[in-house]
């Protein structure tokens, strides 16, 4: 008896060190490798999935750019740890492909609109810190009379597939008792092409994308966004699953932008900053305490890079959105930072 049981033990124990020779059985392989950091420097190049057709967020300007608040974060990642923020490559990846992109690590980053849910969570990758705040809505005809769902019982709705839009739409009409048509697309701009052309009575998204996506209607002042919200939908960039440095360095860059924001440091006074006393800012830009760049093998300054790229939050947020805006104008509301109201929040970088 105890030989049969010194055997199973000694299987057993072989059996642990082979596995934890080979790395995990899961395909995840080692979760602290950085070998998707090492795979970035290699390759010179940042690939981030991205849109190149939702105004403020990812679109294409006049000089052939894709520009938009989610571009601005792929940027800020590339001047961190490439030390250029135009070593970036956007690939355009729709709403259904968002999940394979990650689960393939097709992306090294995946700052595109993503719904954080727990689902998506185990499956998709790692979710960093949200960035936009927002809900979903409807947009609907001026003069359709419709101003509440009851208002839209039998209309047709034009809505993307594979998305939580999707099914936040069933939930809400099946919990109301009731009915109505989806008019689905997998592109979003031919959901929105659909609607314009009046196959649907109302078009439901995001409300950051029903706002960008009316200044590309043929007449946008036809069109109204109803001040009713169905969703909570808290977007934030998704990196993949399996490489913890790669994970904390993406989070860090955003904890560095909104933390910026706060502390007042800006594009432009990044260098003036440096030579200040305020210990916060000096750690945030690497002229003081080491805010974990050894660990992570970047440069003591790769958040100041980032910055000197972008700008923080509050000025990422505004070139697109705020009252200058170039794509539309859209009140910060909960995106404002919590010193003023907002949920707008990040660990401190020190």
């Amino acid at each position: 008896m105890h030989r049969k049981l010194y055997s199973l033990l000694a299987i057993i124990m072989v059996s642990s060190l082979i596995l934890a020779a080979c790395g995990s059985t899961d395909g995840g392989g080692d979760a602290g490798s950085g070998e998707i950091v090492q795979r970035v420097l290699d390759r010179g190049t940042l690939i981030c999935g991205g849109r190149t057709d939702f105004p403020g967020f990812g679109s294409i300007d006049e000089g052939g750019n894709n520009v938009g608040f989610d571009v601005d974060f792929c940027r800020a990642i590339a001047a961190a740890v490439l030390g250029d923020p135009n070593a970036i490559e956007i690939v355009p990846v729709t709403a259904a492909d968002r999940g394979p992109a990650l689960q393939t690590a097709e992306v090294d980053v995946m700052p595109r609109v993503v719904t954080w849910n727990a689902k998506r969570d185990a499956e998709w990758g790692n979710f960093t810190l949200v960035t936009f705040y927002d809900g979903q809505g409807f947009m609907v005809r001026a003069d359709s009379g419709i101003n509440s769902l009851e208002d839209m019982n039998g209309a047709a709705v034009c809505v993307t597939s594979g998305t939580t839009t999707e099914s936040n739409l069933a939930s809400v009409f099946a919990d109301r008792g009731l009915d109505y048509e989806a008019v689905i697309a997998e592109e979003s701009a031919v959901v929105y092409s659909n609607y314009d052309e009046g196959r649907c009575d109302a078009v439901t998204s995001d409300k950051s994308q029903l706002a960008g996506f009316r200044t590309g209607m043929t007449v946008p002042d036809d069109h109204v966004i109803l001040d009713f919200t169905i969703s909570k939908e808290p977007l934030t960039p998704v990196v993949p699953h399996g490489d913890d440095t790669w994970f904390d360095i993406v989070k860090i860059v955003i904890f560095a932008l909104i933390n910026a924001e706060e502390l007042g440091v800006t594009q432009a006074n990044v260098d003036e900053m440096m030579s200040g006393e305020n210990s916060d800012i000096l750690t945030l830009l690497g002229a003081g305490d080491d805010w974990g760049y050894t660990q992570l093998g970047l440069d003591a300054n790769a958040l100041a890079r980032a910055l000197s790229a972008v700008g923080n939050y509050g000025e990422i947020y505004d070139r697109y959105m705020g009252p200058d805006g170039s794509a539309f104008t859209l009140p910060r509301g909960p995106n404002d930072l919590w010193t003023n109201g907002g949920l707008i929040y990040a660990p401190s970088v020190k």
